[in-house]
Order: C-alpha cells, then structure tokens, then sequence
C-alpha cells in the first residue's frame, strides 16, 4: 500500500497494531481522524494517553481502577461474602452486563496452561487464598464461584482451586454449562451468561 505521507503511513501502521484492525480499516480510521476538528483528535489522544499512564489495578481482586481500589470492592451495596473467580477484565465486564451478580471479584489475570509454561504461581492464586483467611476475621466469605471459560485450561484451574478452597471451608460452585465448551466468556451472550450465573451448580473435585 502506497501512501502520499510519512505522517498517515505512520498512523495507519500504529492503528493496524490493534487486534482486528486491518490496514484498510487502519486508512480509513486516520482519514477519518483527520478530517476531524483538532480538539476532538486531541481529546482522543490524551484520553489513550491517560488511560495508560494512570490506569491502576485494584490491590484487592485486581480489577482495573481509576484508584488503589475499585469501585466494585468499595461498594458496601455489593455482598463480599461471595466472590466469583474469572480469568482476566473482559470477564468482569462480560459478567457485570448481565447484571444478575452483586457479589465481588477475583481476576486471575490468566489460567493454569503448563503448554504455555503458565503454573498458578504465575496468576493471582495465593493473593485470593489470602483474601479468604483475611476475611475470615471481619466478614466470612461463604462461598466462591468459579466462572472460568469452558476450556481445558479453564476446567484446571478450576480444578485447582476448587481443592485449595475446599480445604480451607469454603464453598466452591461453578457457573452453568450453559456457555459451550471451548467457548470463551467475553463472546457469551448476556442471557446464556446470565442464566450460567443464577443457576451455578456446587464444583466437585472427585
């Protein structure tokens, strides 16, 4: 593809670096932007530029936050006794359009893969156990939903932490079948989704 600036070649190839984005999309999308008025332009640069210099993860499950803590686990409207355990933020989101949960969450920040060389040391396994026998002193968490993608990779990690749990007391269940295995969550529709959530089933580990 051959372009009459320097300047556009660059944008297009920086934009063509975002998933799913082409270098077609890419041209029209830097077109489009420059035929915006300045300011808008600018608004949209400096709010990218915010969002990766000052986005933070909250101490607490690792969601993404505006501060040290996220609004979800400072809310006292949402039941911290039940907590439910997904895979990284396109979950949460996911999870949270159905508007069906009120409990807290727990971002992995990934999933169990020995084929990728990722072992639980590598996710944010020990700071949930944590959080548990922490909570054990203020307010109990009674059980822990587990709403990991129908994968392999997904079914162990689940597996894994249903045992870390259950030696600890804690509830474990896991969400519905409802979503297809070797589906991921964030492609799940807000109903089957949903549904998963309101109709969890307790997660046996025999």
């Amino acid at each position: 593809m051959n372009f009459p600036s320097k300047l556009i070649e660059d944008a297009v190839t920086e934009i063509s670096r975002l998933p799913g984005i082409g270098k077609k999309t890419a041209l029209r999308l830097a077109l489009h932007l420059l035929k915006q008025h300045e300011a808008n332009t600018e608004a949209l640069a400096l709010a990218i530029t915010r969002m990766r210099t000052e986005i933070q993860y909250c101490k607490t499950c690792h969601n993404i936050s505006d501060a040290e803590e996220c609004s979800i686990c400072m809310s006292h409207r949402r039941d911290g006794s039940v907590i439910c355990v997904v895979e990284d933020i396109r979950d949460v989101l996911a999870i949270e359009n159905t508007n069906q949960f009120q409990g807290k969450y727990h971002v992995l920040g990934g999933v169990i893969s020995p084929i990728q060389g990722i072992g639980p040391e590598e996710l944010k396994i020990d700071s949930l156990l944590s959080r548990v026998e922490e909570a054990a002193q203020s307010e109990p968490i009674k059980e822990v939903i587990l709403a990991l993608s129908a994968t392999m990779e997904g079914d162990t990690t689940s597996f894994y932490l249903a045992k870390k749990l259950k030696e600890k007391g804690i509830q474990v269940s896991s969400i519905a079948r409802g979503i297809p295995v070797g589906g991921e969550l964030e492609f799940t529709d807000e109903v089957t989704l949903g549904r998963s959530i309101m109709t969890r089933i307790n997660y046996s580990t025999e």
